[in-house]
């Protein structure tokens, strides 16, 4: 059963007028109205929340408690507000944008999913991308989603490889506790496929699918969108025809083994790994259901911006390098085997060289040669975390009216991503929303509400 959502934590301004009005000793400040004028969705506008931070912080004390109480409210924005009046904030905001130093905070906790998915934030570590920018990052093998979800919000990470739902999810508090995240880099578009048992090879079309289990990582995810568009188009209600079910991507290749599932729509290798074990083939690749799908993608607390923000444009600036390096073909094989290893993927190079090289078996006794069976993009375009929200919404994860575009631009920092991109010689898109077209149906990104409503199989 989908968790409904709890909200939107941005629209809720009923605890800040408390605290703008209230005189008790956890707020212990009479402050003038909020204000929402800083832009969260820019690099820019998250340094200037850090430097207002960062006065606060002169002004009360690490260890005032009131200051704590009162910042657990409102933030540093407007707390900053009030002293305005007294501190020269623009000029203090306008030094320190112009004279950016080094890394706050060097050593690092990144968490990571074993997939290919993970692939340019895994090879940063040994091809020496964070230290290229002067970070000591460790990447942690993570079991699954839950588990990578709940270290990122105890603070045990740093920042985290995530599912591209999932900072929306989280942000929103569908899920979890809602928690203000965000997404400033896609990792892979494409690169995860639909496998089927070798008991079904005569089972080739979906209609014929009714009673099947199927496995995906994690409620949040692309693979359960995508494996509930594709079999919602044969006309299968995947909450009534078959059943879903969250399988942590390492045991996918066993449960299919047991008979548990009858296939699953998960992140390579495991779809590779199917094969080469014997017991499965690919039924199709996610690259046939939307060309260039975004999937995984680097994603930290908003927190992590604003109170590290020279840390968190060197990390920034590590992923996005190592995710264009890793974006070209003659690259693949190197990345292939310096990702192999047991503390990272843990799987045969041959298995993951097959996925990334995109020349690969399919179980059926055929060899393809599809180079962007998985390719590598980051810039995260809020029309598709548009869509993300519509599916959301498609089947009872999140309820009532969806501010889709704030959500997304809020979530997905496509402008840092831009900058970044730039800065470091790479071309970047001057847009951030575009039509997308998902089994021969175009997207429009304008009109969420209409395509939500245009789906005969949908929750409710």
């Amino acid at each position: 059963m989908p968790i409904k959502s709890l909200g939107n934590p941005f629209s809720d301004k009923t605890d800040l007028r408390h605290a703008a009005d209230c005189s008790c000793h956890s707020c212990s400040a009479t402050v003038p109205e909020v204000d929402d004028s800083i832009d969260l969705s820019t690099s820019e506008g998250m340094l200037e929340r850090a430097v207002e931070s960062a006065i606060v912080r002169s002004v009360f004390g690490q260890s005032d408690i009131g200051r704590r109480s009162f910042m657990g409210v409102m933030g540093g924005t407007t707390m900053a507000a009030a002293l305005a009046s007294v501190f020269p904030l623009n000029e203090a905001k306008a030094a320190i944008l112009d004279n950016l130093g080094p890394p706050e905070k060097t050593d690092l906790n990144i968490g990571f999913v074993p997939i290919t998915c993970a692939t340019p934030i895994i090879m940063a570590q040994p091809l020496g991308f964070y230290e290229r920018y002067g970070l000591n990052a460790q990447v942690i093998k993570t079991a699954g989603w839950a588990v990578a979800r709940d270290k990122s919000l105890n603070g045990e990470y740093d920042a985290s490889h995530m599912l591209t739902p999932m900072p929306l999810a989280m942000t929103l508090g569908a899920g979890s506790v809602a928690e203000p995240y965000i997404m400033p880099a896609v990792e892979n578009i494409n690169g995860q496929a639909i496998v089927l048992s070798n008991e079904h090879l005569d089972k080739r079309d979906p209609k014929q699918w009714k009673g099947f289990t199927f496995g995906v990582p994690f409620e949040y995810s692309m693979h359960n969108f995508l494996l509930r568009y594709y079999v919602a188009e044969f006309g299968l209600d995947p909450d009534v025809d078959i059943q879903i079910r969250v399988v942590p991507p390492p045991e996918m290749v066993a449960n299919l083994r047991a008979g548990n599932l009858d296939g699953y729509l998960s992140p390579d290798p495991f779809n590779q790994r199917a094969v080469f074990e014997g017991i499965g083939f690919l039924h199709i690749l996610t690259k046939e259901i939307w060309d260039g799908h975004p999937c995984c993608a680097f994603a930290a607390p908003l927190s992590f911006a604003t109170e590290l923000p020279n840390t968190y444009g060197a990390l920034l600036k590590a992923i996005i390098d190592a995710t264009q390096y890793a974006s070209a073909a003659e690259n693949r094989k190197e990345i292939s085997e310096a990702i192999a290893p047991t503390n990272y993927l843990n799987q045969p190079v041959t298995v993951i060289e097959q996925v990334l090289t995109g020349t690969y078996a399919d179980g059926l006794g055929e060899v393809q040669r599809v180079p962007d069976r998985i390719d590598f993009d980051p810039f995260p375009w809020h029309s598709m975390g548009v869509w993300i929200l519509t599916q959301m919404k498609r089947w009872g994860y999140i309820e009532g009216d969806v501010d889709y575009r704030g959500v997304a631009e809020q979530v997905y920092l496509a402008a840092d991503c831009k900058k970044v991109m730039e800065d470091l010689g790479y071309d970047a898109p001057d847009i951030t929303y575009k039509s997308h077209t998902i089994m021969g149906k175009t997207f429009d990104p304008a009109t969420p509400e209409a395509y939500v409503d245009s789906f005969a199989i949908r929750k409710g």
